[in-house]
Parts: structure tokens; sequence; C-alpha cells
């Protein structure tokens, strides 16, 4: 049985290609008998003969991808492009830093851990970059005895 015939046809009225028109198996019999493109138009309203999905590239992968981009994976060294300082800027790693430390500062003043005279000194050191970050200056401040360490 060569359907190429009526297979060519579908898929003219169809408007697709040859290897996406489907015929129904059960149906191929009905198939043969047409011969005109009145008879396939009736064969795809009785749905004897349909038109396949268009094959595309699937998304899974990249959605996967996405997802563990999301969650802070695939961010080692070999996916980095650019310098450290490209990625993070200086001054937005400089505000970073300081913006917190200050903001620990005042906090200290205003219930009193500290006065006045010792908030400026922290505050000068703090801008001068002598801490990494606000546990460093915090650990600072319990060594010299400014501070004492929560629980005692």
């Amino acid at each position: 049985m060569d359907l190429s015939v009526q297979r060519r046809m579908a898929a003219e009225i169809l408007k697709c290609g040859n290897n996406r028109v489907w015929m129904d198996p059960d149906r191929i019999d009905d198939i043969t008998e047409a011969v005109t493109r009145s008879d396939i138009r009736i064969l795809i309203k009785m749905g004897a003969i349909g038109k396949l999905q268009e094959r595309g590239i699937s998304r899974g992968r990249i959605r996967h991808i996405k997802a563990q981009k999301a969650k802070g994976r695939r961010r080692g060294h070999g996916s980095r492009r650019g310098a450290k300082k490209a990625r993070t800027p200086k001054k937005r790693a400089w505000i970073n830093t300081i913006r917190p430390i200050r903001r620990e500062l005042k906090k200290l003043r205003s219930e009193g851990a500290i006065d006045n005279k010792t908030y400026r000194l922290y505050y000068r050191h703090s801008k001068g970059g002598l801490y990494r970050n606000k546990r460093h200056m915090l650990t600072h401040m319990q060594s010299a005895g400014v501070l004492r360490k929560e629980g005692d």
C-alpha cells in the first residue's frame, strides 16, 4: 500500500511537511481509497488523517541549570569571567563592609555600651579599614576590654 500521494496531498492541505502527516493505522483502507483532495479533506475532518506536533529542542536541561543557579550553584572558578573586582566592584565591597560596622557602632552607642569618645575612636578605625567585618570589630572591642562578651 503506497500512500505517498495521499500523504503529499494531506501535507499540502494541512500546510506541513510529509513527515508530519499522521495516518490512523486502523483506517488505512479508507485512506487508500481517497483519490481527490476533497476525499483527503473529509478524512482529515473525520480524524483519520492528522498533523503531528512540531519537534522542538527540549528546554528541560536549561531549566535544571537555571534552578541550580538560583540556588547559588555553578559559581566556581571555572564559571567566572572577569576579575574579582569586576564581579564585585571595590566600592560595593566597601559599602557591604562599612554599613554593618557603622550600624553596630550606632546601636552600641544608643544602648550605652560605649561612650561617645569610644564611638569616635572605633568609627575612625573602621573608616580606615582596620576591621574586616562587624564580628572582627566586636572581637577587637572585647579583647580591648571596651565591651564585655555576651554571657558575662
